[in-house]
């Protein structure tokens, strides 16, 4: 999920979301999900909690096509994000976004309005994982 907020000095910042949607059976429990999420986090640079200084990941974010993909370490392939024409013009005037892991599930069909309660309940039990993607 992409996003647009303010950031600090009051510019609007470009934001991805990643998180993982509920399980569909027994074998996709919370803990296989936070394994499969902080593997991921993991292959996309050194993510932080919300209380250490953000680092920066440098070439995660590339243009293909007019596209915006999120390149992982060690793979060829990447994630394509949002399509949104606002999201990636800012993403390409600023050369980043800041990139959120949420370690808990949550469901694809999440009403913008409950995304904020997914995300404080998140960020106040230190289930978020943060890095500053960027282009080459």
């Amino acid at each position: 999920m992409d996003v647009v907020r303010p950031g600090p000095n009051g510019r609007d910042v470009a934001h991805i979301l990643l998180a993982h949607p509920p399980g569909r059976d027994s074998h996709d429990t919370p803990a296989a999900i936070e394994a499969r999420m902080r593997h991921i986090a993991a292959s996309l640079g050194p993510l932080v909690g919300a209380h250490d200084v953000i680092a920066r990941l440098d070439g995660r974010l590339r243009f293909i096509g007019g596209r915006v993909l999120l390149k992982f370490g060690g793979s060829r392939y990447g994630l394509r994000l949002s399509t949104h024409r606002g999201w990636i013009d800012l993403i390409s005037r600023q050369g980043l976004a800041v990139l959120i892991l949420g370690l808990d599930p949550l469901p694809q069909s999440t009403a913008p309005g409950c995304l904020g309660s997914y995300l404080d309940a998140a960020r106040a039990a230190d289930r978020l994982l943060f890095g500053l993607a960027c282009t080459p």
